[in-house]
């Protein structure tokens, strides 16, 4: 339980600005069902193997891997997730009229399905609600390929063009997107409170927001479980869990 006084300080901080900004990692979702990749109980932890349908030369180039990956994808419990008290607590930040960005590593869409408005949310790492042709780049929901999936197909091919399709993330040594990772950038260096939640702050440049916006003067809260590289910029660390802590913090 974090001390009476930490929890106010913050409260008064968030009650002061007009530009209160928030990065999530995959911290804020495990409440509903998803789990995390690093943790304990991590999808990569777990099985080693699935970090490779993460990768993406061995995606495109084998086609065994593609496979596997599209049945993991018809297992994700992703598509039973509902968002929970930590997203909610977002939307009424938002509803306040404290949000000015919600920058997220989360691939999940549980912020929007929660309520925050999509022209706030900024996906460094893209969604895995839609799907990406490598070669014509046509984009179609991910519940569409599933129903080919479901129907035999096991390595579904772009009807447009033939080509190889991927979830429409950012997988391991795939570019990021510069205009996407700019806004975040921009909206850290904006920020007069910065909430790092859920995020093991390992990944760049995502983690990057938090140096960018100490920069800027920004207050700087990390609510994380464990401990991050991130830790010495914090103003105040909280390692509650986040269901628990957030609707106190933003209600």
């Amino acid at each position: 339980m974090p001390s009476a006084e930490a929890v106010d300080l913050v409260r008064s901080w968030i009650a002061q600005a007009s530009r209160v900004v928030v990065l999530t990692g995959a911290g804020i979702s495990t409440d509903s069902g998803i789990p995390d990749f690093r943790g304990p109980q991590g999808v990569w932890t777990k099985n080693p193997a699935a970090e490779a349908q993460s990768t993406l030369q061995t995606y495109l180039a084998d086609p065994r891997v593609r496979q596997a990956a599209w049945r993991t994808r018809m297992a994700s419990p992703m598509w039973s997730a509902r968002p929970n008290r930590g997203h909610l607590a977002l939307v009424a930040l938002e509803r306040r009229g404290k949000l000015h960005a919600l920058i997220t590593q989360n691939i999940d869409e549980l912020h929007q399905i929660a309520g925050n408005s999509a022209e706030r949310v900024i996906e460094v790492h893209g969604t895995a609600r839609r799907v990406v042709c490598w070669q014509c780049g046509q984009r179609t929901p991910m519940h569409d390929v599933l129903q080919r999936v479901r129907n035999g197909e096991d390595d579904p091919a772009c009807l447009s063009c033939g080509g190889i399709l991927k979830s429409d993330t950012i997988s391991f040594g795939q570019a990021l997107v510069p205009e996407v990772i700019d806004r975040a950038m921009l909206a850290a260096s904006q920020a007069e409170v910065l909430l790092a939640i859920g995020s093991t702050l390992q990944v760049f440049p995502a983690a990057g927001v938090v140096p960018v916006a100490r920069e800027a003067a920004a207050r700087v809260v990390i609510i994380n479980n464990q401990p991050t590289p991130m830790d010495p910029l914090a103003d105040v660390l909280m390692r509650e869990p986040i269901g628990e802590l957030l609707p106190r913090l933003c209600a």
